[in-house]
């Protein structure tokens, strides 16, 4: 099949499997362009993966290193630095568009003490990434997992992505019901990198149980159109996860979902019809 050029799809997308695996599923679906796991590339060697990225033909749009910092604790910054530092040097060897992080956790402290720790604790890292001229786009994420993150608004990810000289990740998942969204989308596009899209079903009550889109109540067409009036040109990343994915198998979820995304960008923001 052809893939929509602005369409990427995450290995998240395919959870269980390694990365090889997930090269052999993107070749069989006939997709080009991918976001990739910090996780699966060091599982696999980066070295050996950029060389598998190469040669299959596939762009790489972003590599996700969520986790972040553990902010109240000053003492495992040099750790989640040199992650983030392998993190670069993955973005480096794969070309990718950009390196999307989360913040860590930061209880008990609160919200404007955080992210001045996430500043400072980020300094070094966003140094070496200007260096290397990598993208780093911050992921704000669900209220459920303040284990990953204390920025869990868009309107949030935004400010402290401005405070710092950064981008924006945004997780249509995590930020579909705030208040005026649409004016924030409009006004964040100097900043925002890349979208993730997937859907949920209003009642669903774990953060990872996501839906292909159109199988659920998130105005995803709203969310696109406003995207695509404010002037956003950047690649959609699908991002699937979760029990319904895993029951229906990656291959027919990701499917179903590049026919669902190319038919709201295309469509210039109708929701599409499960």
């Amino acid at each position: 099949m052809s893939v929509h050029p602005r369409i990427s799809v995450s290995a998240v997308s395919s959870w269980n499997n390694t990365f090889d695996e997930d090269i052999e599923l993107w070749a069989a679906v006939g997709i080009d362009r991918v976001g990739l796991s910090l996780a699966k590339l060091l599982a696999a060697g980066v070295e050996r993966s950029a060389t598998r990225v190469r040669d299959a033909g596939l762009t790489v749009t972003n590599v996700v290193a969520a986790g972040g910092f553990m902010l109240d604790d000053e003492s495992s910054w040099l750790a989640g630095r040199a992650r983030l530092e392998d993190a670069i040097h993955a973005c480096v060897t794969v070309s990718a568009g950009c390196l999307v992080v989360t913040t860590g956790r930061a209880a008990p402290m609160t919200w404007e003490d955080a992210a001045s720790r996430f500043a400072d604790a980020m300094a070094p890292v966003l140094q070496s990434a200007r260096s290397a001229d990598v993208k780093v786009a911050l992921e704000h994420t669900n209220p459920f997992r303040t284990d990953v993150s204390f920025v869990h608004t868009l309107r949030d990810a935004l400010d402290l992505a401005e405070r710092m000289d950064i981008g924006v990740c945004v997780e249509t998942n995590a930020c579909w019901a705030e208040r005026d969204i649409d004016t924030t989308l409009a006004t964040g596009i100097p900043h925002i990198a890349l979208v993730q899209v997937s859907d949920h079903a209003i009642g669903t009550l774990r953060s990872a149980d996501r839906l292909v889109p159109g199988d659920g109540d998130i105005p995803l067409g709203r969310l696109v159109g406003a995207l695509g009036s404010a002037g956003y040109t950047g690649a959609y990343d699908i991002e699937l996860i979760g029990p319904h994915i895993e029951a229906e198998g990656y291959r027919s979820a990701i499917t179903r979902s590049l026919a669902a995304v190319e038919n709201l960008i295309d469509g210039g923001g109708r929701d599409p019809t499960p």
